[in-house]
């Protein structure tokens, strides 16, 4: 029997098992994905390397800046910026930093998960609760029993796996849950021949349809070789979302005032169904007492940033050994 298991190896997750860890309790984490993080992603393609979930994060909560501190100190992360040029490619500093991972933003969550048990490539299939032996997880491979779980996936994730193993929710939690909507990300990586015309410090935000961002990754500064990563806008994620090769043609004709001369040796495209929540929830997580602990975090719990996930993680990790 395992104190807490712990679905998802984002930040939240991690960050919370790794508090569980630390005060001596048996903690597993599981995570459907090849790696940890989340989208706290980072991909190699030939030489070139991209960042193509989270771009970057910032500190505004002090809890989280402590943890940044030290990230900075032992060399995890570097502070990237402090703006960035519009669509005009003029530049638009506002003194705040912009932090990214030293190589890549998967720096962070390879780290926290060093020394805490997570087991990915598991795919968690349903989940349900014993009266005598607590959580029941079960996996592609084997069942899992856990005394307390939390739960980090994206909500409507959670909220799947809670109904195939036939957990039903108290109605108002899952009304509540159910309200929560996400916008997705369509992130199409470019490995280039040459420098971009993306202008220093190597991010454009263009905040408009059909491209809402793009990053030189070269420029960066987690890459050796040229390559872009462009995030589309909402509106055309939603409407390119099932034709992912169409997606990255009109993609590549709107960027190509921002690939200068370069031209595209080969490409990959990432798609996210659950990039951004909509809606946040009223706390930095959701706790069920009534039985062994269940609790749901991330960042449609705590703001869809990067410090809203280790919030909402950190906050959790706290009920999780107070109960």
């Amino acid at each position: 029997m395992i104190d807490c298991l712990v679905v998802g190896a984002g930040i939240s997750g991690l960050l919370a098992a790794c508090k569980l860890h630390a005060a001596g309790q048996s903690v597993i984490v599981l995570d459907k994905g090849n790696g940890v993080g989340g989208r706290m992603a980072t991909r190699r393609i030939h030489d070139s390397t991209f960042d193509h979930g989270a771009q970057f994060f910032t500190v505004r909560d002090d809890r989280f800046g402590v943890l940044v501190d030290a990230w900075l100190k032992s060399g995890l992360v570097v502070e990237w910026s402090r703006g960035f040029a519009d669509r005009a490619g003029e530049m638009k500093e506002d003194g705040h930093a912009r932090y990214r991972g030293a190589q890549g933003m998967t720096t962070i969550p390879k780290h926290l998960a060093a020394d805490i048990d997570v087991r990915t490539s598991a795919q968690v299939t349903a989940i349900d609760l014993d009266s005598q032996s607590g959580w029941l997880v079960q996996t592609e491979q084997e069942t899992y029993e856990a005394r307390r779980l939390l739960l980090t996936p994206p909500v409507p994730q959670s909220l799947a796996l809670l109904d195939a193993g036939n957990y039903r929710l108290p109605v108002d939690v899952r009304h509540d849950l159910d309200a929560i909507s996400y916008n997705p990300c369509i992130a199409l990586m470019a490995r280039l021949d040459g420098p971009s015309a993306v202008p220093a410090p190597g991010g454009i935000q263009l905040n408009q349809e059909p491209i809402y961002w793009m990053a030189d990754n070269y420029r960066k500064g987690i890459s050796s070789a040229y390559g872009v990563t462009i995030h589309a806008a909402p509106d055309f994620s939603h409407a390119h979302f099932d034709d992912l090769e169409a997606a990255a043609k009109l993609l590549f004709e709107a960027a190509a005032p921002y690939l200068g001369d370069a031209q595209v040796s080969t490409y990959q495209v990432q798609s996210w169904r659950y990039s951004q929540p909509l809606d946040v929830y009223a706390d930095t997580y959701l706790a069920l007492q009534d039985g062994p602990p269940l609790v749901l975090a991330g960042d449609a719990f705590a703001g869809p940033r990067v410090e809203g996930a280790a919030l909402s993680g950190l906050t959790a990790g706290d009920y999780l050994l107070e109960s």
